[in-house]
C-alpha cells in the first residue's frame, strides 16, 4: 500500500473513532469531555446542527469513514472496487469535506465556539480529501 493510501486509511480510522464516539454520546445522552479552554463541546452537541431527519450528524460521519476504510482495504480484491473504488472514495470524501466546512463555519460564526472533536472530524476529512486528490492525479500519470 502507498503512503498516501496509509495516511488515507489513518486519517479514515481516527475519523471513524472520532465520529463513533460523538454518535454514542448523542444516543446516551452521555456528558461529552472537552478539554477546559478548548470551546464548548456540549452546546455544539445539543445544537439544532447536531441531528439530520433525527440522525446524529456523527452517525452519518462514521458511516462515512466506514465507506473510505472499506473502499482503502478492499479496491484492489473486489472486481467493482477496482473500477469504481477512486469515485466512492472521492465523492465521500469531497461530501465529506464540503459539509466539515459548513459545520465549522456554524460553530464559529452561529454557535461562537467549536467542539474539539468535530475539528478533529474535519481535519481528518481534510486529509482523506488531499490524499484522494493526490490519488486521482497518480492515477492520471500512469495512464497517460
Amino acid at each position: 500500500m502507498k503512503k498516501i493510501n496509509i495516511i488515507a486509511v489513518v486519517a479514515s480510522i481516527i475519523g471513524f473513532i472520532d465520529s463513533a464516539y460523538l454518535t454514542i454520546i448523542k444516543f446516551t445522552h452521555s456528558p461529552i469531555y472537552c478539554t477546559p479552554g478548548l470551546g464548548n463541546c456540549e452546546t455544539v452537541q445539543n445544537s439544532q446542527w447536531s441531528t439530520l431527519w433525527g440522525i446524529p450528524i456523527a452517525l452519518f460521519g462514521a458511516m462515512a469513514y466506514l465507506v473510505l476504510i472499506f473502499c482503502f482495504i478492499y479496491e484492489k480484491r473486489i472486481p467493482l472496487l477496482k473500477k469504481y473504488s477512486q469515485y466512492v472514495v472521492f465523492g465521500t470524501s469531497f461530501f465529506g469535506f464540503l459539509y466539515s466546512l459548513y459545520l465549522t463555519y456554524l460553530e464559529l460564526f452561529v454557535l461562537r465556539t467549536i467542539c474539539q472533536w468535530c475539528i478533529l472530524s474535519a481535519i481528518c476529512m481534510t486529509v482523506v480529501f488531499i490524499a484522494t486528490i493526490i490519488r486521482f492525479k497518480d492515477l492520471q500519470l500512469r495512464s497517460s
